[in-house]
């Protein structure tokens, strides 16, 4: 068991008043270093050997005063030499050694100095073997103490999960697998932290292993059952007739060893496997990150990148500091010298109960916990900083520290990682407890564990939360539930979004998270619980938002108390992709102080921002929601989708195979028309088709080319499982859904480039078809396009258009129908934007670039860039004669002006697509088959 460091120093000091006169290096140096290891309460014998041979950098042999393999190295001279050339001596041993074994400190004394090198960061400190009290704390990682700060791909964590991930993987192959597997892991995991931090006696973990086993790993599942068993067991009630061995275990309880598991037949390379993972120092894993390293050792391919697999500290610290950690550091800085109010205090903190309903292996709770028991550490020094500051004895601080892990809630769907999320908040708790040891100077341990997080083995959207804990009992909630869009849902996941959305009109294009947000809004229903969920940004942006949030709002009166607008939610490893997300905070139950993070670069720091309001869109404003609709709600022309081929790719043709298509039958040219779809218009490549609107029968008939790719696109319309696209089998020649304008058309691509300014958008004569991976505009003019193409137009984009992964996906009913164009202006405005949009058009037209280079960031021309800015401008004038400074200003100014139009209906009902009956199609019978394929 770890000491206190008030034992610690007073150990110290009686060492130095013992050994200030020693002076030989061989004669009492094994004694001095035993009692040395004996201050902190550990027995040399367990963790270090004297002599220990080692190879020098020439080669030469030598022997190791004392060895503790990766973690410590002593060179001992006598009083007066050089304690430089001990250090190079030392140094000199480190290149013989096995990597695994160089050890972070090296140690040179001369009985009267004592110096130590920090061979990972570099510090070198050096004092008196009197003074040793005074510096105790260097050698704190003798006792079991360390302060861990996480690094993601810090080597330690790799190799962690390569130890683990090989007796996983011994395991394995002899057959051990399942439910027992999972809980003997846990269990070895636990023995191995304990081992080395102070839970149990330092080392005795491995001893018992190394001395108990045998070499083959014959007996090896007996001992470790043994083993269990006495963990289970409390002292007063273990066999008078116990292994000695197995007394010196305590009794850690908490049901982690309680149920019997089958135990399998070790053989000897299982041992070895077992005995790596023993000499490996975990007190340098932090339980943060005990989820992810679990999850790797399962997956091989995991192991080399585990920083690729964990929500790294710093991005779960924006939730849990914005939903409640800030608040409460502020209101521990103003009554830091009020001994009443501090109390008051420090009961309220240790009444405040969490859930994450999707905690997966604990992460959001384990830094929660650890967040809340520093912020307690800070409370208690400020209440007994007297006590505290005089070395006082008669304050028992195990009775002040009022924290546990059973104020800690969750909920997960698969029993291994509730396991793991279970043990890690045991495994913080002592972190914790040590660090009280290294911040008020007194021991505190909680063996047995007495209390258990709140683990939960169920489906979160299928259950009555408060089964899990009441309401009226809880304080916040958080996490990040699983995001998983449309696309990705499974059957299961389909049915739970069904089973959440039951009365919700077009739920199924919803994420998956979203499914949390109605059930926490269900739950906090008249209470005064915060939540703080990360969600893809999706949630905040195109169709998803008037879905959710429409029922979030009129359902349950939701209100946005803070958010994060997107940013990149990635684990700082290499080669990791990124996920954008947001934040959000909400409650059912409004508040004065509203907060929007915002964020210049997606990586970088957010600045934060006070709002009178935050809407969906996680921008200040009105609570609304943008619906899709099938009229402009201004006096502009209706946009509609381009002509669908639906044809297999049959009615499409490429360059050369138009060209070989003429060579073939020249009187083919007057079927093929240009074909435009959104990659060939932003990439300038030429694509045409088979435009067979008005073809005589015959003409198709004699033209056997153009005949066979009618016939496979009948055989292919024929093989859908739609009924609608069967019935187009009747058609082969025509296109399954025909809007081709009779005039000049502006086109824009329906997916885009989130890293253009601008979305490219171009006009085009009517012969030239425009496919349905873009929606036209007929009957516009240039005015609309400088609109359309402007920073004003995309301001409204970024916020209200759907996404494809991260790029723009343009919407007809969403974003263009809800476009709020400027009213009542005047002539001359009008023609200042036409003016400008003109000018863009020409310096297009001049370049043989494609717009992919033209409007890259990056490439994009100057001479474009000023044409843009003076469009820019011309809109902005159009909006109000005052600047816009930033897209923040135009978004707020739009989504005021978009009320406005709603309220006052200010719009005319428009036909949102061309009228069948403006469209000539003669429909000509092909000849029956009798097979597909054949005349």
């Amino acid at each position: 068991m770890l000491l206190s460091w008030n034992e610690i120093r007073k150990r110290a000091i009686d060492f130095s008043r013992d050994w200030t006169d020693e002076s030989r290096e061989r004669a009492e140096a094994q004694t001095f270093w035993n009692e040395f290891f004996n201050v902190f309460g550990i027995s040399r014998r367990r963790v270090a050997t004297f002599d220990a041979p080692a190879k020098k950098l020439d080669n030469k042999r030598g022997w190791i005063d004392l060895f503790w393999p990766g973690t410590m190295m002593v060179e001992a001279k006598s009083r007066d030499l050089n304690l430089d050339k001990a250090y190079e001596q030392a140094l000199s041993y480190t290149y013989g050694l096995k990597e695994e074994d160089v050890p972070r400190y090296i140690v040179v004394s001369d009985f009267a100095k004592i110096r130590i090198y920090d061979l990972e960061n570099g510090d070198i400190h050096e004092f008196e073997v009197s003074n040793l009290y005074e510096n105790i704390k260097l050698f704190g990682f003798i006792a079991g103490y360390s302060r861990v700060i996480v690094e993601p791909e810090d080597p330690a964590n790799a190799k962690a999960a390569k130890l683990m991930g090989e007796l996983y993987d011994d395991l394995l192959v002899a057959g051990y697998q399942g439910n027992d597997l999972d809980i003997f892991l846990i269990r070895v995991l636990f023995c191995l932290f304990a081992d080395d931090t102070g839970i149990f006696e330092k080392g005795i973990f491995e001893d018992y292993i190394r001395l108990k086993t045998k070499e083959d790993g014959s007996n090896s599942d007996g001992q470790l059952g043994s083993l269990f068993q006495s963990l289970n067991t409390p002292i007063e009630l273990r066999p008078t007739t116990l292994d000695d061995d197995l007394k010196a275990f305590p009794y850690v309880d908490g049901e982690l060893f309680k149920d019997k598991i089958s135990l399998v037949a070790f053989n000897s390379k299982m041992r070895d496997s077992l005995l790596k993972c023993c000499h490996f120092d975990w007190s340098k894993i932090s339980p943060a990150i005990f989820g992810s390293l679990f999850q790797s050792i399962k997956k091989k391919e995991w192991r080399r990148n585990l920083g690729g697999h964990y929500t790294s500290e710093k991005n779960i610290l924006k939730v849990i500091k914005s939903l409640f950690l800030d608040g409460l550091y502020t209101e521990l800085n103003s009554i830091k010298n009020n001994k009443k109010a501090l109390e008051i205090f420090h009961q309220k903190i240790a009444s405040l109960k969490f859930l994450d309903p999707a905690c997966g292996c604990g992460n959001f709770l384990v830094i929660t916990y650890r967040e809340l028991r520093l912020l307690e550490i800070e409370v208690l020094k400020a209440l007994y900083k007297k006590e505290i500051s005089a070395g006082q004895n008669t304050l028992d601080i195990s009775m002040q520290i009022k924290l546990d892990v059973d104020s800690f809630y969750g909920i997960e769907i698969d029993d291994y990682p509730a396991k793991i999320a279970e043990v890690a908040l045991w495994l913080v708790d002592h972190q914790m407890n040590m660090r009280v040891h290294e911040e008020l100077g007194q021991y505190f341990i909680r063996i047995p564990l007495n209390k258990v997080a709140n683990i939960h083995v169920k489906n979160a959207l299928r259950c009555d939360w408060e089964t899990i804990i009441p309401k009226n009992e809880l304080s916040y909630i958080l996490g990040n539930p699983p995001f998983v869009g449309k696309q990705l849902q499974s059957n299961e996941q389909k049915k739970d979004l069904s089973f959440i959305f039951r009365d919700v009109k077009s739920a199924g294009v919803l994420d998956y998270v979203t499914a949390w947000y109605i059930k926490a809004a269900e739950y906090i229903k008249n209470t005064q619980i915060k939540v703080g969920f990360v969600s893809t940004n999706s949630i905040t942006q195109g169709e998803q938002v008037g879905i959710l949030w429409n029922e979030l709002f009129g359902k349950y009166n939701i209100k946005i108390h803070f958010a994060h607008r997107t940013f990149s939610w990635s684990n700082e490893a290499s080669g990791q992709a990124a996920v954008h997300v947001v934040i959000i905070g909400f409650a059912g139950f409004d508040t004065k102080h509203k907060y929007i993070f915002e964020y210049a670069d997606i990586k970088g720091e957010p600045s934060r921002i006070g709002v009178k309001n935050i809407n969906p869109y996680l921008v200040e404003g009105n609570d609304m929601v943008v619906v899709v609709r099938n009229k402009p709600i201004s006096d502009v022309p209706d946009i509609v989708f381009g002509n669908m081929p639906n044809d297999g790719g049959f009615l499409l043709l490429s360059e050369a195979e138009k060209d070989n298509l003429l060579k073939l039958n020249v009187s083919s040219g007057k079927f093929i028309k240009p074909f435009i779809g959104s990659y060939e218009f932003i990439n300038k490549v030429k694509k045409w088709c088979l435009w067979l609107l008005d073809a005589n029968p015959k003409e198709l008939k004699d033209n056997k080319e153009i005949y066979e790719r009618i016939e496979k696109v009948g055989a292919y319309r024929l093989k859908s499982k739609r009924t609608a696209t069967q019935k187009l089998a009747d058609v082969p020649y025509l296109f399954g859904e025909i809007r081709q304008p009779k005039n000049d058309y502006l086109l824009i691509p329906r997916v885009s480039s989130e890293n253009r300014k601008y979305i490219p958008m171009g006009f085009f004569k009517p012969d030239i078809i425009a496919g349905d991976t873009c929606l036209v505009i007929p009957k516009t003019n240039i005015y609309h396009f400088g609109v359309l193409t402007s920073e004003m137009h995309m301001a409204w984009v970024k916020h209200v258009c759907g996404r494809l992964e991260s790029r723009y996906r343009y919407s007809n009913k969403l974003v263009y129908n809800n476009f709020p164009w400027p009213e009542n202006i005047s002539e001359v405005l009008i023609n200042n934007v036409k003016k400008a949009a003109k000018k863009i058009l020409e310096i297009r037209a001049k370049s043989n670039n494609s717009f992919a280079y033209l409007y890259d960031p990056l490439t994009m021309p100057f001479e474009l860039i000023k044409a843009h800015r003076s469009l820019d401008k011309a809109v902005d004038k159009c909006y109000r004669s005052k600047k816009f400074n930033n897209d923040k200003e135009r978004i707020v100014y739009l989504f005021e002006l978009w009320e406005k139009m709603i309220s006052k209906n200010k719009y005319k009902k428009k036909e949102s697509r061309i009228k069948p009956e403006n469209i000539k199609i003669t429909i000509y019978q092909m000849p029956k088959r009798t097979k597909i394929g054949t005349r």
